[in-house]
C-alpha cells in the first residue's frame, strides 16, 4: 500500500493542510503512522474519507453530525439503517 504525505493528500483531497491536521486533532480521521523523521504517513483511504467530510459538510451536516455518520458508517455491515435514517433526518 502506499502512503501518502500530507502535502499530497491535501492535494489529492482538495482540502489545506490545517484542516486535515484539526480533523485529525478531532477525530473525524484517524491519527496516522509517522515516519521516524515525524512525518505523517496516510493511507489512500483517507481521500476517500476527506471527499466525504466536504460533501457532507456542503449538505449543511455539522462536524458533530459527520463524526456520528463516520461512526455509522464503519459500522455500515452492523447499521446501515442508522446511517440512512440519521442522514435522510437531517436532509428533511
Amino acid at each position: 500500500m502506499k502512503t501518502l504525505t500530507i502535502g499530497k493528500l491535501a492535494k489529492l483531497a482538495q482540502t489545506s493542510i490545517d484542516t486535515i491536521r484539526y480533523y485529525e486533532r478531532e477525530g473525524l480521521i484517524a491519527p496516522p503512522a509517522r515516519r521516524a523523521s515525524g512525518y505523517r504517513d496516510y493511507g489512500p483511504d483517507v481521500v476517500g474519507q476527506l471527499n466525504f467530510i466536504r460533501r457532507a459538510k456542503h449538505l449543511g451536516f455539522t462536524l458533530s453530525e459527520i463524526t456520528e455518520l463516520l461512526a455509522l458508517s464503519s459500522q455500515a455491515e452492523r447499521d446501515m439503517a442508522g446511517m440512512k435514517f440519521a442522514a435522510q433526518a437531517k436532509l428533511g
